[in-house]
């Protein structure tokens, strides 16, 4: 990392349902842990989740890592992408379908973002429970920007099942 005031806290989400999800998470951490500028501080445990939005694919299992970095908002999501793209994830078709690895900038300091390519805080995660939980275990008192204590936003999910494993 460049200097360590410059380094910023960022969330990252992890989510698999295809091809030994728990394998492509550990894969993805991993990958993580090797970007430039770039320390894994702390990750969740592993959540197993009901799909959202398609319903007919096999459950997904997901965590949230929290990391320290010196790369710039979008040089971070290309090497997120970049990374997705190693483990076979192919972005074409419907949003929220079956997939080998996704990684998720969800938060990059207390910024808002909003450009052609990149929305930060991620556009939903204040209302889906795959994120929130294992964000609020490895965050418990974090506010989310123009979202609200993360506390709060976990009652919005009850109904959404989530299984630590």
């Amino acid at each position: 990392m460049s200097k360590p005031e410059d380094a910023v806290c960022a969330y990252i989400g992890l989510g698999s349902n295809l091809a030994e999800p728990v394998a492509q998470l550990r894969a993805g951490v991993s990958a993580l842990a090797r970007l430039e500028q770039t320390r894994v501080e702390a990750c969740s445990s592993f959540y197993r989740t009901a799909p959202v939005g398609r319903l007919e694919q096999p459950d997904f299992i997901n965590a949230v890592c929290r990391v320290r970095t010196g790369q710039a908002p979008a040089t971070l999501l290309h090497n997120l992408l970049e990374i997705e793209r190693r483990h076979g994830r192919v972005r074409e078709g419907d949003k929220g379908g079956p997939r080998t690895l996704d990684l998720d900038l969800l938060l990059y300091g207390n910024q808002t973002i909003r450009t052609a390519e990149l929305t930060v805080p991620h556009p939903r995660l204040h209302e889906r429970a795959f994120v929130l939980y294992p964000l609020h275990e490895i965050e418990p008192d974090l506010v989310i920007p123009g979202r609200g204590a993360l506390r709060e936003l976990l009652a919005s999910c009850a109904g959404q099942r989530v299984e630590k494993l």
